[in-house]
């Protein structure tokens, strides 16, 4: 990496997806956990523009133009996020 310029921002591919489901039970799962910490992500950019702050923002260091499920991807690939079923979530299977 050159002085002055910026990491590339990590994607999909990045962590690889067999990294990810050390995380997860299944695939379905992982997509779930992830769309749940990408939203609260979006809605704590949201929140920050208009001075709320009412959700936890990204817990690693990101780039302006990365997406929140890249991001939050990489939380869950660093272990920084654990996922717990909502009684919703125990019962649905009944």
């Amino acid at each position: 990496m050159a002085l002055g310029t910026s990491p590339e921002p990590q994607g999909l591919a990045n962590p690889p997806i067999d990294d990810l489901m050390q995380h997860a039970d299944s695939k379905y799962a992982l997509a779930i956990f992830a769309a749940k910490r990408a939203r609260q992500i979006n809605s704590y950019f949201t929140q920050l523009n208009e001075g709320l702050l009412q959700n936890v923002g990204p817990l690693v260091e990101y780039q302006n133009q990365e997406k929140p499920l890249s991001i939050a991807f990489r939380e869950i690939n660093e272990g920084l996020l654990e996922e717990t079923l909502g009684e919703d979530d125990v019962n649905e299977g009944n």
